[in-house]
This record gives C-alpha cells, sequence and structure tokens, in this order.
C-alpha cells in the first residue's frame, strides 16, 4: 500500500491568557502531521515558534516540500539530514515513530530501546503579571511541587519576591525569556539566591550571553533560545548549568535522545519542555525527560481543551501517554 502524509492545522483555546515577556496569546495553534501505511497511522503535533522564524505556513511549506520524500519511503534516520532541525521535522519524526510502533506492535519507548516510562514530576507555569497578581497565582497554585515563573521585566526583583511569598515551600524554575542585561546578571543572580529559586533560564539574548561565562553563577543556569540541538552544545559548557531540551527546537524525538545522552556526557543538567500545546505534542518528550534533572511538559494543563485523549496529570504528576493518544 502507499505511504501518505496529511499535515492539518488546529487551534486550542488557552485557559485565560499566557504572557511572557515577547508578548501574550489566548490560542494555541498547531500543525498536527498523519503519516498512513500499510493500514496503520502514525500522528505528531509541532508548534510553530515565531522567535524561531517560524509561522503555521512555513511549517506547512516545510511538511508540503518533504511530502513526495516521505511518501517515497524515506525513513526516520534519513529524515535527520533532509530536513534542519525544528517544528515541522518534530511532527513528521514523531508521526514516524507512531507508526512504526503501531506496525510492529511495540511501543516506542521498546523501539528505541529505552526503559518503561514512569511518572514525573511537572513545572506549572506562571505567565507574567504585575507583582501582586503573581503573588497570588502563587498562592493559588502553592500545592504544586514546582512552578515556572514568566519573567523578563524592568522590575523583576518585586515580582520573584512576591512568587516565594506565595508559594513558599514550591521548588521554582524563573525564566526570564532573554530579558535581562549583563549589567542587571549580579543583581539578578543575588535575588534569585536570596529567594531559593532553583533554575534560570535563558536570562541573556541568545547570541549575546558571553557574560555568563565571567560571572560567578550562585543559582545554576539553563540555556533555551541559545541551544537547539546536540550540535550546540559543546559552545554553551563555559555559560551555562543546564540545557532545556524541546522537540520543536530539536526537530522531533530522535534528535532529542542524541542530544540529552550527550548533555549529560558533558556534565550539563538537563530540562525537558515544551511549547504550549496539546498531549500529543507532550508524548514523546515524557521518553526524553525520563531521568532529567527538570521537567516542564505543563501546556495541555494550561489550554482550555485537549485532546482526547489526553495525557492524565494527577497533582504535580504526569503519566506516560496511553498507546490510543502516541507511541
Amino acid at each position: 500500500m502507499s505511504t501518505v502524509l496529511e499535515a492539518t492545522t488546529e487551534d486550542f483555546p488557552i485557559a485565560g491568557t499566557f504572557t511572557i515577556s515577547r508578548g501574550s496569546k489566548t490560542t494555541a495553534s498547531v500543525v498536527t502531521c498523519r503519516i498512513t501505511a500499510d493500514g496503520s497511522s502514525g500522528w505528531g503535533e509541532c508548534v510553530p515558534y515565531g522567535r524561531y522564524n517560524e509561522t503555521i505556513a512555513s511549517v506547512l511549506a516545510e511538511i508540503e516540500a518533504i511530502r513526495p520524500q516521505i511518501e517515497q519511503g524515506l525513513t526516520r534516520p534519513q529524515l535527520q539530514s533532509a530536513m534542519k532541525p525544528g517544528a515541522a521535522r518534530n511532527a513528521i519524526d514523531s508521526a514516524l515513530w507512531d507508526l512504526e510502533a503501531k506496525k510492529k506492535g511495540k511501543s516506542v519507548h521498546a523501539l528505541a530501546c529505552l526503559s518503561s516510562p514512569g511518572t514525573l514530576t511537572t513545572a506549572y507555569t506562571l505567565s507574567l503579571a504585575e507583582p501582586e497578581e503573581m503573588r497570588k497565582l502563587a498562592a493559588h497554585y502553592a500545592h504544586r511541587a514546582l512552578l515556572k515563573i514568566k519573567v523578563g521585566t524592568s522590575d523583576d526583583a518585586s515580582r520573584i519576591r512576591a512568587v516565594r511569598e506565595g508559594a513558599p515551600e514550591s521548588r521554582i524554575i524563573l525564566d526570564a525569556n532573554e530579558g535581562w542585561t549583563a549589567e542587571t546578571l549580579a543583581y539578578h543572580f543575588a535575588i534569585c539566591a536570596e529567594q531559593r529559586i532553583d533554575l534560570i533560564e535563558q536570562p541573556l539574548p541568545a547570541g549575546r550571553d558571553q557574560a555568563l561565562a565571567t560571572i560567578a553563577r550562585p543559582v545554576p543556569v539553563c540555556a533555551d533560545e541559545s541551544v537547539h540541538a546536540t550540535g550546540d552544545l559543546s559552545a554553551l559548557v563555559d555559560r551555562y548549568d543546564a540545557v532545556n531540551i524541546k522537540l520543536d527546537k530539536t526537530g522531533g524525538l530522535t534528535e532529542a535522545l542524541r542530544m540529552r545522552d550527550a548533555a549529560m556526557s558533558l556534565g550539563l543538567k538537563v530540562m525537558v519542555g515544551c511549547m504550549v500545546g496539546t498531549s500529543l505534542g507532550m508524548a514523546p518528550a515524557i521518553l526524553v525527560a525520563q531521568g532529567a534533572d527538570f521537567v516542564d511538559l505543563d501546556g495541555p494543563l494550561l489550554l482550555a481543551r485537549d485532546r482526547t485523549p489526553g495525557l492524565r496529570y494527577e497533582a504535580s504528576l504526569v503519566f506516560p501517554p496511553e498507546p490510543r493518544l502516541w507511541g
């Protein structure tokens, strides 16, 4: 039977508004890729990200360009060199993993020679807001073991202190989204140490983060926008303590697993993160996140509506996907 690739777009409303230093949105727009062959179908999801010069249209165009090769039998290993890392490759890579699992009657973790995945403690993200609003949000979610706080303003100190006041016992990841400067690093680092922050994500803009190599880092610093795939890692070890692996950056599970192992071998801590997407987009990342130091796979929790079936979340825990969803 012939192989058929289909790509569609879907919109999922966000519960309220999701705000970071670069802007706000009320809808998660995703691209879903389905590949059908030999009576089986596999699917995957990606989230185009404007920060990386991606749009729904550009991602659909990338998928359309590779369609003839996929339908002629391009394999998942061959895909890694046929497409660049990014959201489009992620959707196809995830669909090919799912298709292979269904055709062979095996789980993706078995195909990848990984141990059976277990439950994970995931962060829950609080959007950027005024300090008092962030304090109230933190207090509301203080029962969660790990919170991720969006900052990147001219007054982050007030926001950091407000969140800690609201959630005195939670572990906290701070995400500056490239919003700090070299001149304010020492000040912000001191505040973070004072407020018992566990991790700081991407304080400086990608490509302008050299100051991190020459300043004391009392709190571990994690690369996000500065790192996409395995080839980026070696240049970062002097300025970062951890890396945030996202499938929409790596271009799928295949590269993400490779990148995780390479990061660990370099002595870097591993965080596995996500864009705001559905359970389908999170499912492959559950495999990468096994054994990670930090897990941030809360995308579906930020939505007003998820896929059915979706991932199972209980308190701060996220469970591996059911085969009906993916893998």
